[in-house]
């Protein structure tokens, strides 16, 4: 598995996923509120899990949350980068994916994770520009977008998801924002 690196936040550490996540990862991700608001259903099974780790959270940029207080994963967080082929991004571009385990919602650990997800985007590889889309009435996702000074950009026409037709808004930041961002926070 590809692995960027270790991101240290105050509460946080954003590490790739390991085999041994399985069980965590399922007890986070078979609860009914999480993956259809990230667009998605629930995990049936540990195996479905393991399964989601191998494939589609072991790319270079995909994070585990681990609280630090805990040493356990608490949700996950990715950073896409455009690849030759890509038409939702162009080059110098990428996407920010979360989702938060239902127990860890309302802390304040998202926006700590995104931030430094911007920093690395921005203040270390230098890209034009990060997006960041949410389905329309996951207002938990929207506020961390917000919070952390995405600017909306677009409404999508109605798609189908594993979940169902859904609407997507779409929020984007470009360097100018992320500098004002990160004087704000310090």
């Amino acid at each position: 598995m590809a692995d960027a690196g270790v991101i240290e936040t105050a509460r946080l550490r954003l590490r790739a996923w390991h085999d041994a996540d399985a069980e965590v990862l399922y007890s986070l991700a078979s609860h009914p509120q999480v993956g259809p608001n990230a667009g998605w259903l629930p995990h049936k099974s540990v195996a479905e899990s393991q399964a989601v780790i191998a494939s589609i959270l072991s790319g270079p940029y995909d994070y585990a949350l681990e609280l630090k207080e805990t040493g356990l994963p608490v949700g996950a967080i990715s950073l896409r980068l455009h690849r030759p082929g890509d038409t939702d991004l162009k080059p110098g571009e990428a996407e920010i994916g979360f989702w938060l385990g239902v127990p860890y919602w309302g802390q304040g650990l998202m926006p700590e994770a995104v931030r430094a997800l911007l920093s690395l985007a921005f203040d270390q590889m230098g890209l034009t520009c990060v997006w960041c889309a949410y389905w329309q009435g996951n207002e938990r996702s929207r506020r961390v977008q917000e919070k952390c000074g995405f600017i909306y950009h677009h409404t999508s026409l109605p798609a189908p998801t594993a979940v169902g037709m859904r609407t997507k808004v779409t929020q984007r930041m470009l360097p100018e924002d992320w500098a004002k961002v990160r004087a704000r926070v310090r």
